[in-house]
């Protein structure tokens, strides 16, 4: 089930931050706007009353900046990150994310998913590995 996060699932965020991004992860406190919607919103998937991923979206301008997209590791390739992103963003809206060079399956999930490699971040995450921008064009969008 999809549903809007709420600070009651921070510590559950917080735990899954940890363990898929080490380092790179978000603290409770970079979380907490999120679940409270002061800074974007924040979509999570739940089986069974367990949080098992979760999405984290906010407008940029012209696009929706697709900040964090995670799903545990015992419920990956099952559609779990599939459905989070159709719920947080529509097919029309152009979307905007960064993951590092070194994540293959976040990549091919990506391309899967239409979006396209426009920029990268030399050493943008803290293990030293460059960040690619990828962008999704909405169907609705001018120059799409």
């Amino acid at each position: 089930m999809i549903r809007p996060g709420t600070p009651a699932d921070l510590d559950a965020l917080a735990g899954l931050e940890r363990e898929l991004f080490g380092q790179d992860a978000w603290s409770p406190l970079l979380l907490a706007p999120m679940l409270r919607g002061s800074e974007g919103a924040c979509l999570v998937a739940e089986l069974g009353g367990t949080v098992v991923g979760y999405a984290a979206v906010s407008a940029a301008g012209d696009a929706i900046d697709l900040q964090r997209l995670g799903v545990h590791p015992d419920h990956r390739r099952q559609g779990v990150a599939h459905a989070l992103l159709t719920e947080a963003v529509a097919a029309d809206e152009r979307v905007l994310l960064e993951v590092s060079a070194a994540n293959d399956g976040a990549l091919a999930f990506y391309r899967a998913e239409g979006f396209n490699e426009i920029a990268r971040r030399r050493r943008y995450y803290r293990d030293g590995s460059d960040a690619v921008v990828l962008e999704r064009r909405g169907r609705g969008t001018i120059g799409a």
